[in-house]
């Protein structure tokens, strides 16, 4: 028939021309350049879990034709750029690292300028392929850099295998309200946690497909609950209970600081609705924060200094005598009583301070920030990861640490990896890195969280805080936290009615500035 005659026609031509313009533009000659390509994200001899999403990049040198050769066994694979942007075919990638796990990828660049027939060849670089995965998903609050407005602030979740992402919570849908305090009970994305400030405040429990507002402010407190640690059996949650603030100083090295008046540590108890002083009441003005559970759940460790002079108007040279120790008590989940402190990490006796403990699956090491004084690194272009070995006692700073800021880093389920963020890519934002944690000697190449555009980093301003990871994807969504936030909170209850306040003091001349006052940012 004409009509079929007609589309056989078409066919042909389609084909042919699909053929010929299928032909790509030879290496040819090449000329050594004796020197590792740059590329972005700085992938150069990085170690990669087997289910991670493709590493795309792009090459950072001057060129009209680029081509990246990626071998291994006796596979191979050429891809071809016009503008420096190597992209991986999802399928390919993942059947190309599936069949090198404990392997490696050889990744040879080659740029051609069109005026000169020689291509340029660089030095092979590698990536170097764990056969432990990353958990599926990372959960992080995505936020702009700043000191006092909330504007848009997002706790997404994304995949780690592909590049799907979707919103947990928008504080669009809240009235703009500050949404802070995500955390995870063991990895669990069906129980968690959020933590929601302002018109709409309160703290907001998931329990598989229940979210549930609550209000745990108690009298004896002496700020809101913040920095929540998970009891691995899921009852308890322990918080610390801070009044912050930020300075701003007309110090070239240094014009913000953020800083504790007061801070305490408490305990909430699910079952019952309770809350339980964790702080020693005969304890001299202690500063108490970042609480984290060893993994069997019978030690709360956390930070701890000596608060040697109260008031905001603290000069800088003030605060920079403030040096955060690591502390533990012991716990017994019964009775729900805690032991005495127990000095873990002297970080004074350094000059240093410590933040954000976090212990390993298998309770054998602790990673934390550690800074020169206080305690907000984020803050802090000196602030670096720390691995402590609490078998030996034996510490030492962490090989994936760069000259810019890291912190906020958690472990994965299986304690392979860590994820972490960090401003070394422009100083500014942070970003999530992922590391190969072998053993505590042995610790691979970090890397950024990959992207599908490779130059994605360079084109926004938000900061990744406080990634976690979780082991399947969040089934919340924002419109079920702005209902949520519609419903009266559940009022908690002192634990123990005739507890009495800890040994800080109120600073009720603070009130007024803390109204006005919207919070800190990062």
């Amino acid at each position: 028939m004409p009509t079929q005659k007609r589309f056989l026609f078409f066919l042909n031509i389609l084909l042919i021309t699909f053929i010929t313009g299928c032909k790509s533009p030879q290496i040819g000659e090449v000329q050594k350049a004796n020197q590792l390509p740059k590329i972005f994200p700085n992938y150069i001899n990085v170690t990669i879990p087997v289910n991670i999403a493709p590493m795309n990049f792009s090459i950072k040198e001057e060129g009209d034709l680029f081509w990246a050769k990626i071998s291994s066994g006796n596979e191979e694979l050429l891809i071809r750029s016009k503008n420096g942007v190597i992209k991986f075919q999802e399928k390919r990638w993942k059947k190309l690292i599936k069949n090198n796990q404990e392997g490696q990828l050889k990744i040879k660049i080659f740029v051609k300028k069109e005026e000169n027939e020689i291509t340029r060849e660089f030095e092979p670089f590698h990536m170097y392929i764990a056969k432990e995965k990353i958990d599926p998903f990372l959960v992080y609050r995505l936020i702009h850099p700043g000191y006092y407005n909330w504007s848009s602030i997002k706790i997404e979740q994304r995949s780690v295998e592909s590049f799907n992402q979707a919103s947990i919570v928008e504080n669009e849908l809240i009235e703009k309200n500050c949404v802070n305090c995500h955390a995870f009970n063991q990895n669990n994305p069906e129980r968690f946690l959020i933590h929601i400030r302002g018109s709409k405040g309160g703290t907001y429990f998931t329990d598989d497909q229940q979210i549930l507002k609550t209000d745990l402010k108690i009298e004896s407190m002496p700020g809101g609950a913040t920095y929540p640690s998970w009891h691995p059996g899921g009852r308890f949650v322990a918080f610390s209970s801070n009044q912050v603030r930020q300075n701003f100083y007309a110090h070239q090295e240094k014009s913000i600081e953020v800083f504790d008046l007061v801070s305490s540590l408490i305990l909430y108890d699910t079952q019952t609705n309770e809350i339980l002083n964790i702080t020693e009441k005969d304890s001299i003005n202690p500063l108490q924060t970042f609480p984290s559970w060893s993994p069997d759940g019978k030690y709360l460790y956390f930070c701890s200094a000596g608060c040697r002079k109260a008031g905001s108007n603290l000069s800088l040279d003030d605060i920079k005598n403030i040096h955060y120790n690591l502390v533990r008590k012991s716990f017994d989940p019964i009775s729900r009583t805690f032991g005495k402190d127990e000095l873990v990490f002297d970080a004074s006796k350094m000059k240093k301070s410590a933040s954000f403990p976090r212990i390993s699956p298998d309770g054998k090491f602790i990673v934390f920030t550690m800074a020169d004084y206080g305690t907000f690194p984020i803050w802090h272009e000196e602030a670096d990861l720390y691995l402590l070995n609490l078998q030996s006692g034996k510490f030492k700073k962490m090989e994936l640490n760069s000259n810019k800021t890291e912190s906020y880093h958690t472990w994965s389920s299986n304690g392979k990896w860590l994820v972490f963020s960090s401003k070394r890519i422009d100083g500014r934002s942070a970003r999530p890195h992922f590391a190969y944690i072998n053993s505590g000697d042995s610790i691979g190449k970090p890397f950024v969280l990959p992207q599908q555009n490779p130059n994605f980093y360079n084109k926004i301003l938000e900061s990744y805080n406080i990634p976690e990871f979780v082991t399947s994807k969040v089934k919340f969504n924002p419109t079920d936290f702005e209902s949520a936030a519609n419903k009266k909170p559940l009022i908690s209850s002192p634990g123990n009615p005739n507890d009495t306040t800890p040994r800080w003091i109120k600073l009720e001349n603070e009130k007024e500035r803390a109204k006005i006052e919207k919070g800190v940012h990062e």
